[in-house]
């Protein structure tokens, strides 16, 4: 039997892409990437997130972390960001080139892509669709099944071992032909395009953006997470992070680790606070009155505030800082 990597996000397409190969008796396992800032809520959990991929929709996934690499590749792409810090060109280059590497080492014939001609302006265009072809290295074994009879023929067409006239031929923004295969594929529950990786979130991907060029050291999945969870300030020593609800201290806390400063209220509910730095003593102090004007203060004129740093924890009094003083300091 032949064999094809797949690449998939999740989403519809790819789904479709890696389903209409197999209608053709190719043994397909799909490959899900992820980094943190996208796919990610899988890391730890790859088994049963696999389980869930092949009881939902009859695929094999492989989920695979790439992020170190990934995230180097974000600070100095080739072909330059989108409208906000996504370098959606050179991401399509390197999942593939991570694909070709697996189809070399296992012995695939060719690798599937969901990608669709003119849906999305930077990426799919047939000039970038040609480049990620060329620099992957996947000249001729890169198989887009959804839009193939608007493309050259490839090598496993050429072969004999997919049938052309049984691929498709779609094109642009519209959903309808996709949403027509998937009623043929018998799919109905997916996940709607768009929307998956949050280096296309304005607000999110300017922070991600000044945190990976202004920091020295290496960054971490970590450091990239929290820059995700609740609202930011940006101080001259660091950042801090406050919760805007109870999901959100949950997961401040289960990210903050010893170098990090945690702060919340010591007698009334409030948010978790996460300063990621050296915070000078007044610019802890700065944070936990933040940290206390989203506590339930209830007009009080001083708060008692714990303060947390590795094993050490202490009270200090603070006064719940003005909400003038707050939107000012507020980055996002």
């Amino acid at each position: 039997m032949h064999k094809a990597f797949s690449l998939f996000s999740g989403g519809l397409d790819s789904l479709l892409a890696a389903r209409a190969v197999m209608e053709q008796g190719v043994d397909v396992t799909a490959l899900h990437f992820i980094t943190p800032f996208f796919g990610y809520k899988n890391k730890g959990k790859e088994a049963q997130a696999a389980g869930d991929f092949k009881e939902k929709y009859g695929l094999s996934v492989r989920i695979i972390d790439v992020s170190p690499e990934y995230m180097e590749m974000v600070k100095k792409p080739v072909y330059g960001y989108g409208k906000n810090f996504n370098p959606c060109l050179d991401c399509k280059i390197f999942m593939m080139k991570k694909a070709r590497a697996l189809m070399i080492e296992e012995g695939a014939d060719f690798i599937i892509s969901g990608e669709v001609l003119g849906q999305r302006p930077m990426s799919q265009r047939r000039d970038a669709m040609s480049i990620v072809e060329r620099d992957s290295g996947l000249k001729g074994f890169l198989l887009r099944p959804l839009c193939a009879k608007l493309m050259p023929p490839t090598i496993p067409e050429e072969k004999g071992i997919i049938d052309r006239e049984k691929l498709y031929g779609l094109s642009g923004r519209s959903r309808r032909g996709q949403m027509e295969l998937a009623e043929r594929f018998g799919i109905k529950d997916y996940a709607t395009p768009a929307g998956g990786c949050m280096l296309t979130d304005p607000i999110l991907s300017k922070r991600i953006k000044e945190f990976l060029y202004k920091r020295e050291e290496p960054v971490d999945a970590r450091d990239v997470q929290l820059l995700t969870v609740g609202r930011f300030f940006k101080f001259p020593a660091g950042t801090l992070h406050v919760g805007r609800n109870e999901k959100d201290n949950e997961k401040l806390v289960s990210l903050a680790g010893e170098r990090e400063v945690i702060i919340r209220a010591r007698d009334v509910p409030g948010p978790v606070s996460v300063f990621r730095g050296s915070p000078t003593e007044g610019e802890i102090e700065l944070a936990a009155r933040i940290t206390a004007r989203y506590s339930d203060n209830d007009g009080l004129d001083f708060m008692a505030m714990e303060v947390s740093s590795g094993q050490e924890t202490r009270t200090i009094e603070v006064r719940p800082a003005p909400v003038s003083l707050v939107e000012e300091l507020k980055a996002g």
